[in-house]
């Protein structure tokens, strides 16, 4: 947080410094210059005449004059920029300070006049800084400032939607749905389990007689067999009686 808060600092305070000194180049006086500036709003036509008319050290003076004052914007710009499209944001701001510079001293200042050819130029001058060295020290910054968990303030993050809470209804519903598969499962669960009951008992083998069942058995046979064998004992002695007694009459 310290360290974000001195880069800031001393970034703000050397884009105050290039301001005061921009004002101070640009909007100066030149009384001598009157008779001579014209207004420009017809982009290369005052970089033409740098080349036509003028020597090569004044053409290198004046384009690399107006170029040099850009730079800054490039270097400074995108500290305070959001990384979201910084460049072109950069190359904007650019553009419109600038021209609201010549614009000014083309209105108020004397022996000034306003140059799109110049904004042209300044513009230039801040992508070239920017490209140059701006870029890889903003990307730094950055990239140490949400390392430590300070994010900058470029960092653009969308807030979280709150969750709604379902209604009475939902809940209801989430409920029938979440009971029907349980009461189709227990369903399914007790036929299966009453159908390998019954198969079971199917298949269970039918218990043998014991040993004295059996026994039982064979001697109510012979019970049975002895009482039959002496009714019929009895029915012969009877017959065989009846005889005698008609023998003897």
């Amino acid at each position: 947080m310290l360290v974000r808060g001195a880069v800031l600092t001393v970034v703000l305070l050397g884009l105050v410094a290039f301001s005061v000194l921009l004002a101070k180049v640009t909007l100066t006086p030149s009384p001598a210059s009157e008779d001579l500036v014209t207004a420009n709003l017809r982009p290369g036509r005052s970089l033409r005449q740098y080349a036509e008319d003028y020597t090569f050290l004044a053409a290198c003076k004046q384009a690399g004059g107006n170029l040099l004052l850009g730079v800054p914007f490039g270097l400074l710009l995108p500290f305070f920029v959001p990384r979201r499209l910084r460049m072109i944001r950069t190359t904007l701001l650019t553009a419109v300070a600038m021209a609201v510079v010549e614009l000014i001293q083309g209105a108020l200042v004397e022996g000034r006049a306003f140059d799109v050819d110049d904004v042209i130029l300044n513009t230039a001058g801040a992508l070239l800084g920017y490209f140059v060295l701006g870029r890889r020290i903003s990307h730094r910054y950055y990239t140490y400032t949400d390392a430590s968990g300070s994010p900058g303030p470029s960092a653009e993050k969308p807030e979280a939607e709150p969750k709604r809470a379902p209604g009475p209804a939902a809940r209801t519903k989430a409920a029938r749905t979440k009971a029907a598969p349980t009461k189709a499962a227990a369903t399914k669960a007790a036929r299966t389990k009453a159908a390998r009951t019954k198969a079971g008992q199917r298949d269970r083998p039918k218990p043998a007689a014991s040993a004295p069942a059996k026994k039982r058995g064979a001697r109510t046979g012979r019970t049975d067999g002895a009482a039959s064998g002496g009714r019929r004992a009895t029915g012969s002695g009877a017959v065989r009686s009846l005889f005698d007694r008609l023998r003897g009459r």
